[in-house]
């Protein structure tokens, strides 16, 4: 019987296996940032043990970084403390750090891939639920908590059961106007916020193959949004091109040995999945959330759902749901007056993202009763977008481009979105109060973002395209 890339991947760096036990699974790169790694320090500290291989930790500062200014003192004395915190735990156990002020500074899930750190064939993980986001490479990389981020800097090592496999496979061509965002939340709509529970799932079909690596990189991200441990995607010469000549990817004869190898990595034609779906591209229309969690998604020119139509428990927290985003149910979202746009995110905050929407704007002008924050993944796409002069259209548009970290994705730094205004976000989480207390978040791609920055409200993309 064949063997799916997932477990081509994980058999070749298990260490030891027992039956009854998890496996001793081996890590090529840990990624850490200030959030989920002081408590692991500090427990290598009190044990008087060294980070076992600093050189394959890969540690920047992002989530509690302000987006403006960041060449002062950072406000906040939480993100403060922690931002120093990681400066001078890195100092101390031998970690190079891409903090403040560093060009290779950045979301940790952008700066992997754009710096050629993040390969094909590889193990990755981080203490940040979203280190999916490196399977698009065809990588297996997952979440870990601040226990496994001590586990992993002191033995490169982590004990894993291993998931079950899922296959999901799209085909066919999209519409106008539809892109990876789109795809992905049009999946975790069909099979649920928990659907993917206890697996680890590899996108396939024509669709998934036409993708960019950052519109593969979106996909892989929100793999955690259905309950999956992660989600990945096999190589091809898209992967190739991509990693090749970048700062830390394989040079000279060390390339041509790993491109052989990476060429081996896909799923054989008789390997069994444990479950398999199947979605017709053409079907996917341009999505937006209407709940509180990802799962709750329409198509932009649909109602959102009648209650009538769940059971008497899902009803309880359906309306919870609409009650704390202010919406009802059997209306259309179509038309809905929105206060913030945000662009950005380990999601949507590349620079193919950045000129999708620097594309659509040019010429345009935001609303005058909307906020708009264009936050740039890394210090390299920021410099990039300068260069282009997409800061230039984004300038004359009215939105505002600053400086990289996480921003309004998670309300743990400055931009918040204050409580009961309503934001349409690239990010990858509408939970209350994600962006800021009580505040409303809509989930979309950066095109249907820029959309609703120009008219001040949900608005399909396609009319205006």
């Amino acid at each position: 019987m064949g063997k799916t890339l997932f477990d081509k991947i994980w058999d070749a760096h298990v260490v030891s296996t027992k039956e009854g036990f998890p496996d001793i699974l081996y890590i090529d790169t840990h990624f850490i940032h200030e959030v989920t790694s002081p408590q692991a320090f500090n427990g290598l500290r009190q044990r008087g043990i060294p980070v076992f291989r600093p050189k394959q930790t890969v540690a920047t500062a992002d989530h509690n970084v302000p987006t403006l200014h960041q060449d002062q003192p950072i406000k906040e004395e939480l993100s403060r403390l922690q931002v120093e915190m990681l400066t001078k735990n890195c100092a101390e156990f031998g970690i190079e750090l891409y903090g403040l002020g560093h060009p290779y500074q950045g979301i940790v899930h952008v700066i992997g891939p754009e710096l050629g750190i993040t390969r094909p064939g590889c193990t990755y993980v981080c203490g940040d639920s979203h280190t999916s986001t490196h399977g698009a490479f065809g990588a297996i990389a997952f979440g870990i908590g601040t226990s496994q981020v001590e586990q992993v800097m002191a033995t490169q090592c982590l004990l894993q059961q291993r998931p079950k496999r899922m296959k999901i496979e799209v085909n066919g061509q999209l519409q106008k106007g539809v892109g990876a965002k789109d795809i992905i939340l049009y999946i975790i709509s069909q099979i649920s916020a928990a659907g993917g529970t206890g697996y680890f799932v590899e996108y396939a079909g024509d669709t998934i193959r036409s993708l960019s690596m950052e519109g593969r990189m979106t996909i892989c991200n929100m793999s955690i949004e259905m309950g999956a441990r992660g989600g990945l995607i096999a190589p091809d010469q898209i992967t190739f091109d991509y990693v090749e000549g970048r700062e830390f990817a394989p040079k000279g004869d060390a390339w041509d040995k790993a491109l052989a190898y990476w060429k081996t990595l896909f799923s054989d034609d008789d390997a069994v999945f444990d479950k398999v779906y199947s979605f017709r591209a053409e079907d996917i229309a341009p999505m937006i959330t209407y709940g509180t969690n990802p799962g709750m998604g329409i198509g932009v020119d649909e109602k959102i759902p009648d209650a009538g139509q769940f059971s008497d428990q899902e009803q309880l927290s359906y309306k919870k749901a609409l009650q704390y985003m202010g919406l009802q149910d059997d209306t259309p979202i179509e038309g809905h007056p929105i206060d913030y746009v945000f662009i950005g995110s380990c999601t949507n905050s590349r620079i193919e993202d950045l000129r999708q929407v620097a594309e659509f704007i040019k010429g345009k002008k935001k609303a005058d009763d909307v906020t708009v924050w264009v936050v740039p993944g890394s210090k390299q796409v920021e410099q990039q977008a300068i260069k282009e002069g997409l800061d230039k259209v984004f300038e004359a548009a009215g939105f505002g481009l600053r400086e990289p970290g996480c921003s309004a994705c998670l309300g743990m730094n400055e931009d918040k979105i204050p409580a009961g205004k309503y934001c349409i976000s690239t990010s990858n989480r509408n939970f209350e109060g994600r962006q800021g207390p009580n505040s409303r978040t809509f989930l979309a791609s950066p095109l249907m973002a820029a959309a609703a920055a120009v008219t001040g409200k949900v608005t399909d993309i396609r009319e205006l395209i």
